[in-house]
């Protein structure tokens, strides 16, 4: 019984490290403010519905829309490649938003090539000149995530952290929970 009660003890510490590590974490990403430091700012892509971005993906152009316009040197890189059941690649959903937006083209470099998050960040660093560090533009539960791989990838970065639609916030925020770990144990 005795050895029943410490199995019992060590899962519910593992559950609550599960749990309120990387809940620590997400929410200290977000305190990394962007600024206007860096001159490129990275969009990562979300589900896009035929050629319609995702309400995560509009949450995620609508914050990238207000940081242009509100640091017009800042160059964005729309990161996402296409998926089987999308018309149209992340990145050229996203392009057509800001167009819409008012933001100009000149501004906007397409990475349409990537499947993840860390393609994301790998093949945005491939289109840009050498650079310390970047802007990422994304949902608020996923920016530790994303500057984690930045880091593993040589960048410093600062954040826009865009909201998650209501609809979704459980799933993503266990989803989220579990990429973080494997995160942080394979680095990608």
């Amino acid at each position: 019984m005795k050895k029943l009660a410490v199995v019992g003890a060590f899962i519910v510490v593992l559950a609550m490290l599960f749990w309120l590590i990387p809940k620590e974490r997400m929410d200290a990403a977000q305190k990394h403010k962007a600024d206007g430091s860096y001159e490129y700012a990275v969009v990562l892509g979300a589900k896009v519905n035929g050629e319609t971005p995702s309400l995560s993906l509009r949450y995620r152009l609508e914050s990238a829309a207000v940081y242009a316009k509100r640091y017009p040197h800042v160059t964005l890189v729309l990161s996402g490649g296409q998926g089987k059941d999308e018309e149209i690649s992340e990145a050229q959903a996203m392009f057509q938003y800001l167009i819409d937006q008012g933001i100009a083209k000149e501004r906007l470099i397409q990475e349409d090539r990537s499947t993840s998050t860390y393609e994301n960040l790998q093949f945005s660093k491939e289109l840009l000149p050498e650079v310390a560090g970047v802007t990422i533009i994304s949902s608020d539960f996923h920016l530790a995530r994303a500057r984690f791989l930045a880091r593993q990838l040589g960048w410093q970065s600062d954040v826009v952290a865009a909201k998650t639609p209501e609809i979704v916030k459980t799933k993503v925020s266990i989803r989220e929970r579990l990429a973080l770990l494997k995160t942080w144990i394979f680095r990608k």
